[in-house]
C-alpha cells in the first residue's frame, strides 16, 4: 500500500465515538480517527517494513498513520536524528508506547537513548525512556543483566516526578525489570524499599505497586520455574 491508500484507508475505518473514549483515557484527540491498533496493525502487515514510507506517515501528524509508521518502520535504518525528532513530536501516551515498543527498541540507540531520555524534562520524552526501559526488558531476550542494572538508579531519580504519564512509565520500567529473572528481581525490589522511603507521593505509589506485583507468588513461581 501507498501513502494515499493507508490515508483513504484509515478515514474510511474513523470511528468519532472511539475518539472521544480515547480522549476520556488520556489520548489526544486532535488529528485522531479512532482506528482500533488491530485495524492499524492488519494495515501494517499489508504494507510490510518500509522506511520511506514510514516519514512519509509520521510528517502526515495523523495520530494513526504515526502508529502504522512506527510498525512497518526498518530499525536498521532509524538514525538517533530521527528518534529525537518523533521523540518531540510525542503527544499521547499511545504513540508514546507504541513508538519504544514497535521500533525503538529494536534500534542500535535503544539503551543510551533510554537513558538520556529518561533525564530530559519534557513530559513525553521521559516517558519514553521509561517505556523504551520496559520494551527492552520484555523483547530483548539476549541483554546482559548489567544493562538493566544501569537503569534503576535512573528509576529511582524520576520516582519523585508527580506527572501521571511518568509516574506509571517508572513503575511500569522497574516493574518488568524486575520480572526478567531472579537477580534482577532481588535488585528491583531492593530499588523499590528505597524508592518507598522517599517522601513523595508519586514514590511511595511507584514502590507499592512494584512491591506488591515483584513479590507476588504468580512472579516468584515463574522466575523459580525460569532459573
Amino acid at each position: 500500500m501507498q501513502y494515499n491508500d493507508i490515508i483513504i484507508r484509515l478515514k474510511s475505518l474513523a470511528n468519532p465515538k472511539a475518539v472521544e473514549g480515547m480522549a476520556r483515557y488520556g489520548i489526544n484527540p486532535e488529528n485522531t480517527y479512532g482506528v482500533s491498533v488491530p485495524n492499524l496493525r492488519k494495515i501494517a502487515r499489508e504494507t510490510g517494513k518500509d522506511h520511506d514510507l514510514a516519514q512519509q506517515l509520521w510528517a502526515s501528524g495523523i495520530h494513526e498513520a504515526r502508529l502504522v509508521a512506527s510498525m512497518i518502520d526498518q530499525p536498521k535504518l532509524v538514525t538517533g536524528e530521527q528518534m529525537e525528532s518523533w521523540v518531540k513530536d510525542f503527544d499521547s501516551w499511545d504513540v508514546c508506547d507504541q513508538c519504544c515498543s514497535n521500533l525503538f527498541d529494536k534500534t542500535r540507540l535503544a539503551y543510551q537513548k533510554a537513558a538520556e531520555w529518561s533525564q530530559r524534562e519534557e513530559e513525553f520524552v521521559r516517558r519514553a525512556g521509561f517505556a523504551l526501559m520496559a520494551a527492552l526488558a520484555v523483547h530483548d531476550k539476549k541483554a546482559a543483566d548489567e544493562e538493566f542494572l544501569k537503569f534503576l538508579p535512573l528509576i529511582k531519580k524520576a520516582s519523585t516526578d508527580g506527572r501521571n504519564f511518568v509516574k506509571k512509565a517508572v513503575n511500569w520500567a522497574l516493574r518488568q525489570i524486575g520480572k526478567r529473572n531472579l537477580n534482577l528481581n532481588k535488585a528491583a525490589i531492593k530499588t523499590a524499599g528505597e524508592i518507598q522511603q522517599i517522601d513523595a507521593g508519586s514514590a511511595r505509589w511507584i514502590a507499592a505497586d512494584a512491591i506488591r506485583e515483584l513479590t507476588g507468588e504468580a512472579v516468584q513461581k515463574r522466575l523459580a520455574k525460569k532459573r
